[in-house]
């Protein structure tokens, strides 16, 4: 397996289980999620619009897991250019993008330098795919 076959299936694999386990974790503690996110987010300008907003992370998170886990199970990873992997790994872009947008007016500025790795991994998967 040359080094750019690995670093496609590394970050795949590694957005299949962030992604999957989050958007999971939304789905099955929606209440518990719903109740930290609306503190959270109580003195923001997103406080009124929380729990949509839960569910359309929630739904971006799955589908960025879910590309992610069916272009391992492909093996899809193998081939460079934009194929399901290669999606979900552009789709955990959008996702950090919208985490990051929520953090920032929140003014969790540690939550987003966090998000901010995240992202920079995000932009080395793309340059190998």
């Amino acid at each position: 397996m040359d080094s750019a076959t690995l670093v496609r299936f590394l970050v795949t694999a590694f957005f299949a289980v962030t992604f999957l386990q989050s958007g999971l974790d939304k789905v099955l503690d929606r209440d518990g999620n719903l109740q930290y996110l609306t503190q959270h987010f109580g003195n923001s300008p997103l406080a009124p619009w929380v729990p949509q907003l839960l569910t359309a992370i929630t739904v971006i998170e799955l589908v960025a897991g879910g590309l992610c886990g069916l272009g391992l199970l492909l093996f899809d990873f193998r081939h460079p250019g934009m194929r399901v992997a290669g999606w979900g790994v552009a789709m955990a872009g959008v996702a950090l993008l919208c985490l990051l947008f929520g953090q920032r007016l929140a003014k969790d500025y540690a939550g987003a330098a966090v998000i901010a790795a995240y992202f920079a991994l995000v932009l080395i998967g793309l340059r190998a795919f």
